[in-house]
C-alpha cells in the first residue's frame, strides 16, 4: 500500500497573523459585559491620549493667566476662547483639566510600578520561605492594611514632601504615599497564591534538580500566581485617582504653578459654587469621575472574564439554555 502524499491534495496552510493586542480578550466577552469593557477601554484610551499629548491638546499652559499681553478674565463662563471657562486665578480650566490627566497618569504609573516591585517579591519570599519571616511580614502588612488608607497617604505625603509642593516633590510624595497603600494588597494576594502552589509537583521537581530559590520563585512560581494581578492593577488605578484627588482636596497636593491636579482645583473652586460659578468645579470633578469609571468598568469586566469560576458558570448557563 502506497503512503505517498500528493502535494496538490494538501490544503495550503494559512500564514500566521498576529492580531491586534486585546482583540481576543474583547472577543471572549459577550453582551453587556462586552459593552462595559469597550466603554471602559474607550475612556481609558481617551485619558491616556489626553495625558500624553497634553501640550498639543491644551490651548494654554496649566498656569497661564494671559495671552498676547492681555490677562484672562477671572471666573469667566465657558466661551469660544475658554471652552471650560476660567478659574478664580484666571487660568483656563480646560487646559488645567487636560494637564491634570498627565499628573494623574504619572502618579498612577509610578505608584503601581513601585507597588509591584516591592509587594510581589515580598509576597513570593514570604509565602515560599514561611516560618518567622512570613509571620513578621504578615503582621507588618496587616497593620498597614488596617490603617485608614487616606490618613496613611496624608502622613506619608507630609513626611516625603517635607512641606514642599514642587512638581517633582508633589508627584513623588503622592506616588510614594499611594504605594504604601497598595503594597500590602499585592503582598497578600501573591503570598496566599504562593502558599497554595509551593507544594505542587513542578516546584518539587525544580527543587530536586538543584534550582536555587530565586529561580524557583521568579521562573516557576511567579508565572502561576500573577493571573489575578492585571485585574487588581486596573482597580487600584481607580483607587489611586481617588486617593490623589483626596490628597489634593485636603491641601496636600501640588501647587497650581507647579502642576495641575484635579483634587486641588476642586478645593479652590468650593467658594465659587455658592456664587453660581459651576464650571470651575464640575469639569475637574468630571475628569475624576470618567477616569475612575473607565478603570472600574475595565477591571470588573476583566475580573468576570479571567475568573475561572465565573467562566464555568456562564458556560453552564448557556448549556442549560440550549
Amino acid at each position: 500500500m502506497s503512503t505517498e502524499v500528493v502535494l496538490s491534495d494538501v490544503p495550503p496552510t494559512r500564514p500566521y497573523r498576529r492580531g491586534f493586542p486585546g482583540v481576543a480578550f474583547v472577543k471572549s466577552t459577550s453582551g453587556l459585559q462586552r459593552v462595559t469593557l469597550i466603554v471602559g477601554l474607550a475612556l481609558m484610551v481617551a485619558f491616556v491620549i489626553a495625558a500624553v499629548f497634553a501640550p498639543l491638546l491644551a490651548p494654554y499652559g496649566f498656569s497661564q493667566t494671559s495671552d498676547a499681553g492681555q490677562d484672562f478674565a477671572r471666573q469667566a463662563a465657558p466661551s469660544a476662547q475658554h471652552w471650560f471657562g476660567t478659574s478664580v486665578r484666571g487660568e483656563d480650566v480646560f487646559s488645567r483639566v487636560i494637564y491634570g490627566a498627565r499628573t494623574a497618569l504619572m502618579v498612577i504609573a509610578s505608584s503601581l510600578i513601585l507597588s509591584l516591585i516591592i509587594g510581589v517579591p515580598l509576597g513570593l519570599a514570604s509565602g515560599y520561605i514561611g516560618r518567622w519571616f512570613d509571620r513578621v511580614l504578615v503582621l507588618f502588612m496587616d497593620a498597614m492594611y488596617a490603617f485608614p488608607s487616606l490618613l496613611l497617604a496624608v502622613v506619608i505625603s507630609i513626611v516625603v514632601a517635607g512641606g514642599q509642593s514642587s512638581s517633582f516633590g508633589g508627584i513623588a510624595s503622592a506616588a510614594i504615599a499611594i504605594t504604601a497603600i497598595f503594597v500590602p494588597q499585592y503582598f497578600r494576594v501573591v503570598r496566599n497564591a504562593t502558599v497554595a502552589v509551593k507544594t505542587e509537583p513542578y516546584v518539587d521537581a525544580a527543587r530536586v534538580t538543584g534550582a536555587g530559590t530565586p529561580r524557583i520563585l521568579f521562573r516557576h512560581i511567579l508565572a502561576n500566581v500573577v493571573q489575578t494581578l492585571p485585574v487588581i492593577i486596573t482597580l487600584n488605578g481607580a483607587e489611586a485617582i481617588l486617593t490623589l484627588a483626596g490628597l489634593g482636596f485636603l491641601g496636600f497636593g501640588i501647587e497650581p504653578t507647579s502642576a495641575s491636579e484635579w483634587g486641588y482645583d476642586i478645593n479652590k473652586a468650593l467658594p465659587d459654587i455658592s456664587n453660581g460659578i459651576w464650571w470651575t468645579s464640575v469639569f475637574p470633578g468630571l475628569g475624576i469621575v470618567l477616569v475612575v469609571l473607565g478603570l472600574t468598568m475595565v477591571g470588573e469586566s476583566a475580573s468576570e472574564t479571567l475568573n475561572p469560576l465565573l467562566r464555568t458558570r456562564k458556560k453552564f448557563k448557556k448549556a442549560v439554555k440550549v
